[in-house]
């Protein structure tokens, strides 16, 4: 075991993709166990962790992200959004916020909603007066309630490897998102005075919100369409990401007429690239995983965990902090395929209910895209706006802190998540 540790972590130090560093350390494993004989169960290994029916739905939400970009779905929701709120003060930054809520039911990505209020709205909110690095955190802030609110990628990963209901988990993730948007509105609220935030001019109008609900109309519709139909029992998660990307088709292509053949190939080139980084990981991971599970990983880390406490809050707080700790330093999507079948057995002997769990593992993961030194939303808005990290990650921590205190509530108060679930018989 210390042997396959120090390959891992080698390999990650010296910066290899983490898709190849989890197959070799996964390959290195098998051969410690068997020799060679064992290599044999490598290409096995790396194709059954691929073989489930729903993460097709990846590749279909990714595309759906791309088109409503692409087709100015994206700008007519934040149009929306800004009627809504954009006459408080910090206005725009509350535009951020809902307009995040809104693209959420459509992508499950954070960072497409990162990629597209980066080159729409930051530009907007320093033009306005707003200074780049908070500009660029109430983004990063707001991005992680793309993965929360369904439909979200990593709960299908999640709800796929540990058999739990996705539609359970997508049902369970819409009330902690709305709360996360909410606090971080407070928040913008709070610092508005302080850091001298602009103000809207004049104040709502009921003929503007109805003019742009009417323009935005038909992308407001689309989760409506996704979620209706998993939540009902009418489609599976699958049909429904494929049914989004029809939809998002006819929409920007036949109606908005916003999208070109030669739009539609660079969309599908950049869908294929994003999903074969996610696939790769979640092969190699595969191979890594059942060494951990042939090693009885998951039951010692159990056992060390309940030998410091027994009692379940404690027991939670502990693999909160460890699921923070890790996604600083890992990707999300790695972080989720190694911990989950270590941290499950547990949640499990501390009698959580299952969806629970794994909203409270998948939060603390999507927490962490924003969170240096590694976080995924802060290298896309440092790309895109050409501002610091160190900056962005300085302005952040308000944002990360009431995040983290929502983390908290929805991890010791199962009802909070549970609650929309058991209202829809999940």
């Amino acid at each position: 075991m210390i042997t396959v540790a120090i390959v891992f972590f080698g390999l990650m130090f010296i910066g290899l993709p983490v898709g190849f560093t989890l197959g070799i350390a996964g390959i290195v494993g098998l051969v410690q166990l068997g020799g060679d004989a064992f290599l044999t169960m490598a290409p096995k290994r790396f194709f059954e962790g691929l073989d489930l029916f729903t993460f097709m739905a990846m590749p279909f939400f990714i595309l759906a992200g791309e088109i409503m970009n692409k087709s100015g779905i994206t700008q007519r929701l934040v149009d929306f959004a800004n009627a809504l709120v954009g006459y408080l003060r910090g206005g725009l930054a509350h535009s951020n916020m809902v307009a995040s809520v809104l693209f959420a039911g459509m992508t499950g990505a954070a960072v497409s909603d990162a990629a597209a209020f980066g080159n729409t709205l930051v530009p907007a909110m320093v033009r306005q007066g707003y200074s780049r690095p908070f500009a660029c955190a109430v983004t990063a802030a707001g991005s992680i309630i793309g993965p929360t609110i369904p439909p979200s990628n990593l709960m299908v990963i999640y709800g796929s490897l540990m058999g739990v209901s996705i539609a359970g988990l997508f049902a369970a993730g819409i009330l902690p998102g709305l709360l996360i948007a909410l606090c971080c509105m407070a928040v913008i609220a709070a610092l508005g005075r302080r850091l001298g935030l602009p103000k809207g001019e004049g104040g709502p109008s009921l003929r503007t919100i109805l003019s742009t609900f009417r323009s935005s109309f038909l992308a407001i519709v689309m989760p409506v369409i996704i979620l209706g139909g998993i939540l009902g029992g009418v489609v599976t998660p699958t049909e429904a990401a494929a049914i989004a990307v029809l939809y998002a088709l006819l929409v920007g292509a036949g109606l908005y007429r916003a999208i070109g053949w030669g739009d539609l190939y660079e969309m599908l080139e950049r869908t294929a690239r994003i999903t074969g980084v996610v696939f790769l990981i979640i092969a190699s991971a595969s191979i890594l995983g059942w060494w951990m599970t042939f090693n009885q990983i998951p039951q010692m880390v159990a056992a060390g965990f309940l030998s410091i406490s027994t009692d379940p809050n404690a027991v939670i707080g502990m693999i909160l902090a460890l699921l923070l700790l890790i996604g600083m330093f890992m990707d999300i999507n790695a972080a989720l395929i190694i911990l989950a079948p270590v941290l499950v057995p547990l949640t499990h002997s501390i009698g959580m209910n299952p969806v629970h769990a794994g909203i409270m593992i998948v939060l603390a993961l999507n927490i962490s895209l924003m969170t240096p030194p590694v976080g995924a939303c802060l290298f896309v808005l440092a790309s895109i706006t050409g501002e610091r990290i160190e900056a962005i990650s300085r302005a952040l921590w308000p944002f990360i802190l009431v995040e983290v205190l929502v983390l908290m509530a929805i991890a010791f108060l199962p009802q909070m998540t549970l609650f929309v679930p058991h209202l829809m018989g999940f």
